[in-house]
This record gives structure tokens, sequence and C-alpha cells, in this order.
């Protein structure tokens, strides 16, 4: 799916969250186009500052506040980028839960 849509980056890192000035978006973030969340939005993605096209895992999201439930693509991150990202989605009304690829391209939890 990540080969096949194109990438829309909305926020920036650095970049403020639009509703939530106090929030700020720690690697670039954006969606895949013609794709659908569970928002009705396109699925949302992170991407890694090294350059590489490879889908590491995916953060599943609950976010109590909206009341919704999401999975967000991570898009060549490493480990510590993995681990702001995750740290990002387990504050205030949100929780994440990492389900990474392994070197075989498994899902693990």
């Amino acid at each position: 799916m990540v080969e096949q849509s194109d990438l829309i980056i909305d926020r920036p890192a650095g970049s403020a969250h639009p509703r939530y000035p106090e929030v700020i978006y720690p690697l670039d973030y954006g969606y895949l186009v013609n794709t659908q969340s569970n928002d009705g939005d396109g699925i949302d993605i992170w991407i890694g500052k090294s350059g590489k096209k490879q889908v590491i895992g995916i953060i599943t999201t609950i976010d109590l506040l909206k009341r919704d439930s999401e999975i967000k693509i991570l898009l060549g991150c490493t480990t510590i980028e993995i681990n702001t990202v995750l740290a990002f989605h387990n504050s205030d009304q949100q929780r994440g839960l990492l389900i990474k690829r392994d070197s075989h391209h498994n899902c693990v939890g």
C-alpha cells in the first residue's frame, strides 16, 4: 500500500498540532493518499529521517479524547525514532501499541 500510494506530509517535524499547539510533532507525519483509516481520513504515516522506504511496523492507537482507534505506519524509522513516536502516542489521552516487523517481514508484538 505504501509503494502504491502518494504520501502527503502535512505535519513536518517540529510543527504544532493544529488544535493543540502545545503538541509538537517529533518526526514528519502525514498520510497516504486514496486510503482510508477509521476516522475517514487517509492512513497516517510517520516518516523516519533515514530516507529508507521500508515499513518498519505500525503503532495501533486509541484516543480517548476523540474516542477512536487508528493505525500509524512507521516508514524508515530507527529504533530511537520508533521509541520517540511510541512515547508521543502514550501521553495524555492516547495510548499506542507497537507492532514491529522482524527481519523476515513478519509482524511481532
